[in-house]
């Protein structure tokens, strides 16, 4: 699905000698190389502030935090996503308010959103999922409109913008993820939370850090969520290439799209806002029947897939008490919905062949 390797040879010389360098200062947590990286993606994001931590998982949780969510308090979110976006609002003893999604983007219907509204709503957490941005102007204006919280869920969407504005400086705060498989990934887990909000901003860091602004004085409860300073260095270098990679997995998209267009009957290829800019952090195709012959046949001819996501959070056992009918068009994407391999290692050879087995594999079964 994603070629890591293959990525890291390209660019061996470069990174091996930030590692290098790194393991030579004996600054391993924190430090000038976590700084460095924050400083370029406050560049690169056009945000005010950029603060490094230990995942994206910890990033939502941080975000969270910083806006002191309580028990009983109500987020409203997407069902169709990984669980870490429930699971965090959840921990700290949120209720986790889905709305069903658009059925041509797969993010959230944001004309569902103020039916959710209740007294007890805080926030609102978009997920910009498989690095297409959610419908920021709507969110903003609702959450505008009640005084709710705007928190982006960007772990697929870094380089992408929603009219012209790069995601992650959009609402209020924003998760990230530099998970390995991420168009921006480190060498482990890594994450960022980033904010124009300097009194946002002083939370996080503080949280991350055990709730301490000066060694062995806790005035918050925190958590700890710290970056390794070599996860720093490698992201250094590879943001340098950021754009060109997400050029490159929009030139995959663009060609699948070109040999699945002639085939409507058989799959519906991604639909992208014309006000989005994606980074194509997935390339899910929604199938027009059943997909476990075209999973048998993918197998046999050795082409990678996955299901992003088989079951919806409304109907996972720890962060909802859903029944299935209640989020619909939720429910037929996670039964139709198809992921097929996306990177920037990609040859235009790679791409006919995959999606060569993909329209075979379906007139196989559709006979």
């Amino acid at each position: 699905m994603v070629d890591v390797l293959g990525q890291y040879h390209r660019y061996q010389d470069e990174i091996d000698s930030a590692v290098l360098e790194v393991v030579r200062s004996g600054k391993y947590i924190n430090g000038p190389y976590v700084a460095r990286f924050e400083r370029a993606m406050e560049s690169y994001l056009g945000v005010k502030h950029a603060i490094a931590c230990a995942s994206g998982t910890d990033a939502l949780q941080l975000a969270l935090m910083a806006i002191e969510i309580k028990p009983g308090d109500e987020v409203i979110t997407t069902p169709f996503t990984f669980a870490a976006t429930a699971e965090t609002i959840v921990l700290l003893g949120g209720v986790p308010v889905y709305v069903d999604i658009d059925p041509e983007t797969f993010n959230m219907d944001v004309e569902q959103i103020e039916s959710k509204i209740t007294p007890r709503t805080r926030a609102i957490v978009p997920v910009h999922l498989f690095g297409q941005p959610a419908n920021m102007t709507r969110i903003n204006e609702i959450a505008h409109k009640h005084g709710l919280v705007v928190i982006e869920d960007a772990a697929q969407a870094v380089g992408a913008k929603w009219e012209g504005k790069m995601v992650c400086g959009i609402g209020d705060m924003a998760a990230i993820s530099f998970y390995p498989s991420k168009n921006l990934g480190a060498f482990g887990d890594a994450g960022m939370v980033t904010t124009n909000d300097d009194k946002l901003a002083h939370a996080v860091r503080t949280i991350a850090n055990h709730g301490s602004e000066r060694a062995y004085y806790h005035d918050r409860l925190g958590v700890n969520s710290r970056l390794d300073a070599i996860q720093a260095a490698i992201l250094n270098v590879k943001l340098q290439y950021l754009d060109e990679w997400n050029e490159a997995r929009a030139a995959a998209a663009r060609m699948y799209t070109s040999i699945f267009s002639e085939y409507p009957a058989l799959l519906r290829t991604p639909s992208v806002d014309s006000r989005a800019t994606p980074i194509w952090h997935q390339y899910s195709v929604m199938l027009s029947g059943p997909r476990e012959a075209l999973a048998a046949h993918l197998k046999s001819a050795g082409v990678p897939f996955n299901i992003y996501y088989p079951v919806p959070l409304h109907l996972q056992k720890a962060y909802g008490d859903g029944k299935l009918g209640d989020f619909p068009h939720t429910e037929h994407a996670a039964s139709h919905i198809l992921s097929l391999p996306m990177h920037s290692e990609l040859t235009s050879e790679d791409v006919a062949y995959i999606a060569g087995e993909v329209i075979a594999g379906l007139l196989i079964a559709h006979d």
